[in-house]
């Protein structure tokens, strides 16, 4: 394919992204009760404190010098340069303005087994995989930015315990991704120069999908056992 369509094809997959799933459409609708965010927010923290390890990983895998110093932003992006400035952190301010207290957060009590599952499932696909093809497993950020905004306007409108300021792993992750995910386009598209290559991408993307939509599966069936 020569990179217009390998772009369409990776673009084309946004329909699989998981702001469509049902547990998605509850949360922006204002329909979650208490309980509800607080499992989501729980079993998300895994998510989010796993991200930094799936990006060493590419790390490591990679031997062009100038994409490892690229992706080292990324980890300091989440884990902060004094431990308290980061992406993580401020997903735990979320936590707490939920009702949940930062020891059951980080003991991983409300942790859903398929979550675990999931999540660790991308982090040994992001070790396994040639980097390229983790690389492109991440450019669901191509799909998130409105999908963001969105949520940080229907929290604040429909949970009016959710302060604006609870919001801020999205308001500062929009900025993040305000690009929709243009240079790790650019990356996958650069150094994906075979069929081979191409449709490696697009099955990684396609797994990164299959992982979200897996969490919020698992979230909605731990959700309905309560």
């Amino acid at each position: 394919m020569n990179a217009e369509e390998f772009t369409a094809a990776l673009r084309g997959l946004s329909y699989r992204y998981w702001g469509t799933h049902p547990f998605h459409r509850r949360l922006h609708a204002g329909e979650l009760d208490e309980r509800e965010l607080r499992l989501w927010a729980a079993n998300r923290w895994y998510y989010q404190s796993m991200i930094p390890q799936k990006d060493a990983a590419i790390i490591s895998n990679c031997p062009l010098p100038q994409v490892r110093r690229q992706w080292l932003d990324r980890i300091v992006y989440h884990d902060g340069r004094t431990g308290d400035d980061g992406g993580l952190e401020r997903w735990l301010r979320l936590c707490e303005a939920v009702g949940l207290s930062r020891e059951e957060v980080l003991d991983q009590r409300h942790l859903a087994p398929g979550v675990r599952f999931a999540v660790d499932a991308y982090v040994t696909f992001a070790r396994t995989k040639p980097w390229v093809e983790a690389v492109a497993s991440g450019l669901t950020e191509m799909f998130s930015g409105h999908l963001m905004k969105q949520r940080v306007a229907d929290m604040l409108a429909t949970y009016e315990w959710i302060r604006a300021e609870d919001l801020a792993y999205f308001t500062n992750r929009i900025d993040a991704v305000s690009g929709e995910g243009q240079g790790t386009l650019d990356l996958v598209v650069e150094h994906s120069v075979t069929r081979e290559q191409q449709d490696a991408a697009i099955a990684a993307l396609s797994f990164k999908c299959d992982v979200l939509w897996s969490m919020l599966d698992a979230i909605e069936r731990a959700a309905a056992k309560e």
